[in-house]
């Protein structure tokens, strides 16, 4: 053996870890495809798997059994408190749920994301792996009929039940993934716990925190604890609740019931010196075996935890559901003082020793309870003041409220009711699941076309609608689409990306349509939108039917919370060449974002953008990017055009010209999103292929078939 070569590295040093650098690394502003990578099948150890059909066949009854016992199954590895794991099966599926944010309906517990960095090493969730690790038997035990996003939730459910709460109900069907999700933005900082400065232009405004972020500091579910920035001032943490809440989909009264009924039970962690646990379950050494915040100091005692260096319970019994929050809270005065872990908590000024919780570990000792700053923002802001009023008058009240704002909290993120599967699926219809009515299926499509064909709309109009209709799905939380038909009530009517007028027109002419064919006003817009695109495929050569499934119901006003819909607006349609205004960030990385959400992929993203220039559904009708002498026809003209080096583009105020380089003549306009699929060599990689003279066919197949899956993307009720 050559001794010059002991000990070196037998791979390319790096190649396999963070330390080398990504393209991203080199090129910090290059486009970030990986958003629509998130969820590669090649990642999927279950290929064809529908968990969806499996947990039908699980045995609901016998798996919240041994959730059940599982709740008072203390194991010597992480004891439970007062011998109940109830409280941190709580926090584990409050953490999950609580990442969602409403802006973009990202985060939430809908995918079992708390598995994998960087949710599972967030400071907040601390020692949470240990309840992962507690249901692991239970998982083992029932496979692939439950998945670890259900379980989760489940895990809370059955925790709140076991201490007394009538829950509102619960449903299945959250599917896992199985890689992080790397490229969901929660923040820009570098640090955990950066100040929350970073995040706000006025920290003294919450409502200027960067959207579309909910949490106040990164690595925090909600607010920072000890106050603003760690300085206790209820009120001004008030206004931080408040505000992230509400960014959070939650009104004053749910934030309340939450806070209250999520700290009637279980306790804080901080009996200890913080600076003494491991490195989180990241960055944990191989010998931890995932396990994160090994505490050196635990003695196998469950009241020796550090987790957020808070120490203490908030009531008198902390494993019954009661109204002991209340009656500590406002049955008390309290005053400052530092938890063994060095954490600022509000404490009793005095207090009869019956009142104390009994120790966690030993019940021959009682502990002072705490509450910490967002606690006492409930008692010192008027608003959340007068609501525990309420609450404290009308205990039953509480309970319901609190149960529906716990089932809100974690089934946001699921879509509407359809999607809810088991045997504990409330009945009611909730406002917040955007409630649809079954559409009719029995009528004649063909002779719904035909009127159609014979209105004198558009093309372009036709397709536009349909499209405006259904771009505003998102698969993170499985809102928005063409269901409902939702474009022709408020708000989005009257968006500037629907373009007012022109739609106005449209539905002048569809409604009349179907409300004499027996369809729905829903699938009328989108069997319009396919009559165009069948137009266009037959302008350029091609016969073809466009798929389409019947049944889409038309929502009411009741039906729909405006309010709530709000967020749904694009502010920017690469697709059809659109800004509302200018963003610091660019058209490109907004046209990504819109892609994703809408769950294509890139060859998706490339294909649709070609295809909607081709029939010239630019908003406003704008030329810019239609580079073709055939508009209306379903061309990859476009892309011939972008990849030929005949032209030059050339700077012309606020877009661009493209001109024969040696002539000098003007052959189109563009804008920056056109030009990004001839710059970016993903995009123009895939361009290429569209531009090829034997590719022509391809791309109106692959135009048809995600056109097809736009239209369709929220038809749960059809997949069901």
């Amino acid at each position: 053996m050559d001794g010059n070569n002991a000990g070196k590295c037998p791979v390319m040093h790096g190649g396999n870890t963070a330390s080398a650098k990504s393209v991203m690394d080199w090129w910090p502003n290059s486009l970030n495809f990986d958003i629509l990578h998130q969820h590669d099948s090649k990642t999927n150890p279950l290929p064809g798997f529908d968990y969806r059909e499996a947990v039908k066949t699980l045995d609901y009854d016998a798996l919240k059994a041994d959730m059940r016992a599982l709740m008072t199954d203390s194991q010597p590895w992480w004891p439970a408190d007062w011998g109940h794991y109830g409280g941190l099966m709580i926090r584990m599926a409050w953490h999950a749920a609580g990442s969602y944010r409403l802006a973009d309906g990202r985060g939430g517990a809908g995918t079992g994301n708390q598995r994998f960095a960087p949710l599972n090493s967030w400071p907040d969730n601390a020692s949470l792996d240990k309840a992962r690790r507690l249901l692991w038997p239970i998982k083992k035990k029932y496979g692939n009929k439950v998945s670890w996003a259900d379980l989760f939730i489940l895990a809370g459910n059955v925790a709140y039940e076991s201490m007394g709460l009538k829950t509102f109900g619960f449903g299945f069907g959250r599917a896992d993934i199985w890689a992080p999700e790397k490229d969901t933005y929660w923040g820009a900082e570098k640090e955990w716990l950066a100040p929350s400065d970073n995040r706000y232009e006025d920290v003294n405004d919450p409502s200027t925190m960067e959207n579309p972020l909910a949490a106040v500091q990164m690595g925090l579910i909600y607010v920072n604890p000890e106050g603003v920035n760690g300085q206790p001032d209820p009120l001004r943490t008030a206004a931080q609740v408040r505000e992230t809440f509400a960014r959070m989909a939650m009104n004053d009264e749910e934030t309340v019931a939450l806070t209250a009924g999520g700290h009637t039970v279980g306790k804080t962690h901080g009996n200890g010196d913080a600076s003494k646990l491991g490195a989180d379950p990241e960055g944990a050494d191989v010998i931890d075996q995932g396990m994160g915040w090994t505490n050196p100091h635990m003695g196998g005692k469950a009241a020796n935890a550090v987790t957020s260096g808070f120490e203490g319970a908030w009531t008198t019994h902390p494993t019954v559901f009661d109204m002991g929050y209340f009656d500590m809270l406002f049955g008390h005065d309290w005053e400052l003082r530092r938890s063994p872990a060095g954490a600022q908590q509000w404490e009793p000024v005095s207090i009869a020793e019956t009142d104390m919780p009994v120790d966690a570990s030993d019940p021959s000792r009682r502990q002072n309870p705490i509450m910490t700053d967002a606690d006492m923002a409930m008692k010192m802001d008027p608003a959340y003041n007068a609501i525990c009023q309420k609450f404290m008058a009308d205990p039953e009240y509480f309970k319901d409220t609190f149960a529906r704002a716990w089932f809100k909290l974690t089934h946001r993120d699921m879509g509407p009711k359809v999607r809810y599967i088991g045997p504990d699926v409330p009945a009611e219809d909730l406002i917040w699941q955007d409630p649809i009515p079954a559409g009719p299926t029995g009528y004649d499509v063909a002779a719904v076309k035909a009127k159609i064909a014979a209105s004198g709309l558009s093309l372009a109009e036709m397709v536009a609608t349909a499209w405006d209709s259904a771009r505003t799905y998102r698969g993170s939380d499985m809102r928005g689409g063409a269901n409902g038909a939702r474009i022709r009530l408020a708000p989005q009517k009257d968006w500037a990306g629907n373009e007012p007028a022109r739609l106005a027109k449209v539905l002048a002419v569809l409604e009349p349509i179907a409300a004499s064919s027996g369809c729905s006003v829903a699938d009328a817009i989108v069997l319009a939108g396919n009559l165009g695109v069948e137009q266009a495929a037959k302008a350029a050569g091609y016969e073809l039917t466009v798929p389409f499934t019947p049944g889409r119901g038309d929502a009411t006003v009741e039906q729909t919370d405006a309010d709530s819909f709000s967020v749904l607006e694009p502010l920017a349609d690469g697709f059809r060449n659109w800004l509302k205004e200018d963003y610091i960030v660019s058209p490109e990385e907004l046209l990504l974002d819109r892609a994703q959400l809408m769950g294509l992929t890139a060859p998706e993203t490339v294909v649709l953008f070609g295809g909607m220039r081709a029939m010239g559904t630019n908003h406003g009708g704008t030329s810019h990017g239609v580079l073709t002498d055939r508009v209306g026809a379903l061309t990859p003209d476009v892309f011939d055009v972008l990849t030929d080096m005949t032209y030059a583009w050339v700077k012309a105020g606020d877009h661009y010209e493209i001109r024969n380089r040696t002539s000098g003549a003007v052959k189109g306009t563009a804008t920056r999103i056109d030009l990004v699929f001839g710059s970016n060599s993903i995009l123009r990689a895939y361009a290429e292929v569209y531009a090829q003279n034997d590719n022509a066919a391809k791309f109106v197949q692959d135009f048809v078939a995600a056109w097809a899956k736009v239209m369709d993307a929220d038809r749960f009720d059809a997949r069901a």
